[in-house]
């Protein structure tokens, strides 16, 4: 058994859910498994509903249509500011405390151990030097950490090698776009 929070992480990259909430779910679909404590932004044909660790987006072509769900990430950097009730009620009941870093190195190797390859991906420019990213192919998830500490660009509390940021869906379309623009 995997302790605490590192059992979600692994879940998450292996199955490119969070709890079983695929990027496109709805917002009904996440709200029915998350709850109603979130922040919202709304910007008209895109929307972000923050849930505290996880954050869910949504997208649709014009204002009288639906939301559909178009990623989520899991922001791991917002642990470092030793928030304890930041990951939401919901995955503290279901995973108990969270740490305030994710060792890259840690979940890498548990995820080799399921046989759950990592495939290090380009970096976009802008983020180089600074994050090193890795994709799981067969769930579409991306994993960032901290490669080299940048004062304006990396986030405080941080250290080299702890996770900032679980993603997905990123497809292999999206690998070759980053891997196009890092040219």
């Amino acid at each position: 058994m995997t302790p605490y929070s590192l059992a979600f992480y692994v879940h998450a990259v292996t199955t490119g859910t969070v709890l079983g909430l695929r990027p496109d779910a709805s917002p009904e679909e996440v709200a029915s498994v998350l709850g109603t404590d979130f922040a919202e932004n709304d910007f008209g044909r895109a929307m972000c509903r923050d849930y505290g660790l996880a954050e869910f987006h949504y997208h649709r072509a014009r204002s009288r249509d639906p939301w559909e769900g178009h990623h989520f990430s899991v922001q791991v950097h917002r642990l470092a500011r030793r928030d304890r009730t930041l990951p939401g009620e919901v995955l503290l009941a279901r995973y108990g405390r969270f740490a305030p870093r994710l060792r890259f190195e840690k979940l890498e190797r548990l995820l080799r151990r399921r046989g759950v390859p990592l495939v290090e991906i380009p970096e976009y420019p802008g983020n180089a030097p600074y994050f090193r990213t890795f994709w799981q192919p067969g769930s579409r998830t991306a994993v960032s950490f901290v490669a080299v500490r940048g004062e304006y660009s990396t986030p405080d509390g941080l250290r080299v090698g702890d996770v900032c940021r679980i993603q997905a869906p990123v497809t292999a379309e999206d690998v070759a776009l980053r891997g196009a623009r890092a040219r």
